[in-house]
């Protein structure tokens, strides 16, 4: 599972050389621009015709409140966040926490349930153990004797919620829930309900590579996002998607890695084995009607692999695009739910 550093898709809206002449059409609609730093990465936030009377200004702000709301409650880097605050109590009592972040420990469990465990936020002691966590780093594998140290500190039956009151509980005084496959999607969509609210109805929001795009953009076409190549130290497009009204998030392997005797090791552990993922899927990218659930179920496709998460898709019905490391170089898949989106006119 990955320890929360999402791939960066590359928007092909930015390049007017990929999908349109230099020419300023005049047709084209105003478009206003917020981005900054936030969750360890950056936020992107393109709203086409803003509506009348909204104050980009008071926007900005809003904007900037709700992503550090967010990070108080779900970080696992701050020290001071709900989440660690969970993460530190040692006892197996109900946990008092906010009711925004008991949803979405709860909708996370639900994920975790629905993929059989490949998505698992309780997965934490092992992406530390790995070094990919907020702690340290590592140069070489941990030995097997300290992975099944970890293994017996993790599992999502040994955590509990309870949204009537709200609260958390855990079975385990070490459990520790780590929610950074997931936070990042909530947080876009968290941030397209509250440009929905102010009016807009045409924006794109993108934070950390994770996309949720409404209406149109400014040139009244579909929004176009061009889908990362997995190679390693360069960067390359290989796919433009069009989406309306849509969400996309990709996770992969070959951004935050080490190399040891040769070997990769990525920093997408699998759950239910306590070691990085080693199959030939590279990156997988997920279409979703919310960004948080597009965000968990890339992870667990690209955990659960070529073909058990292949059949997953399938059965789930859900738009995925796997591509895999061959041979003869990268290969793509794509799920039948995938090839209709793309068929779409």
């Amino acid at each position: 599972m990955t320890s929360g550093h999402s791939l960066r898709v590359l928007l092909a809206i930015m390049l007017p050389t990929l999908l349109l002449s230099c020419e300023r059409p005049v047709d084209e609609r105003p478009v206003s621009r917020l981005s900054g730093a936030t969750m360890g990465t950056t936020f992107s936030i393109q709203l086409v015709a803003p509506p009348h009377g909204v104050s980009m200004t008071t926007l900005e702000d809003q904007v900037t409140k709700t992503l550090a709301s967010i990070e108080a409650s779900m970080s696992t880097y701050r020290p001071d966040s709900e989440l660690s605050r969970f993460n530190a109590h040692s006892g197996s009592d109900w946990f008092v926490v906010s009711a925004e972040l008991c949803a979405v420990v709860a909708a996370a469990q639900g994920l975790s349930h629905l993929t059989g465990g490949a998505f698992d936020i309780t997965v934490g002691p092992l992406v530390n153990l790995w070094g990919f966590g907020p702690d340290i780093t590592v140069a070489q594998p941990p030995g097997a004797e300290r992975i099944a140290e970890a293994m017996r500190l993790t599992g999502n039956q040994h955590l509990q919620t309870d949204c009537s009151v709200p609260a958390l509980a855990k079975a385990l005084p070490a459990l520790y829930v780590d929610l950074s496959a997931y936070t990042k999607g909530y947080a876009v969509d968290r941030i397209a309900s509250l440009l929905s609210d102010f009016g807009a109805s045409n924006y794109f929001v993108e934070i950390g590579g994770e996309i949720r795009v409404t209406g149109s953009n400014a040139h009244n076409q579909p929004w176009s996002i061009a889908i990362e190549a997995p190679h390693r130290g360069a960067s390359s497009v290989t796919r433009v998607v069009e989406l309306s009204d849509a969400s996309m998030a990709t996770s992969g392997d070959y951004r935050n890695y080490f190399e040891h005797d040769g070997r990769i090791y990525s920093h997408t552990i699998d759950p239910r084995s306590g070691y990085p993922v080693s199959h030939s899927v590279a990156a997988v990218s997920v279409v979703a009607d919310s960004t948080a659930l597009a965000d968990g179920l890339a992870t667990a496709l690209l955990v659960l692999g070529p073909i058990e998460g292949m059949q997953f898709a399938e059965q789930q019905d859900i738009a995925a695009l796997f591509q895999l490391r061959t041979d003869a170089g990268v290969q793509e898949r794509m799920s039948t739910r995938f090839a209709r989106e793309l068929a779409k006119p």
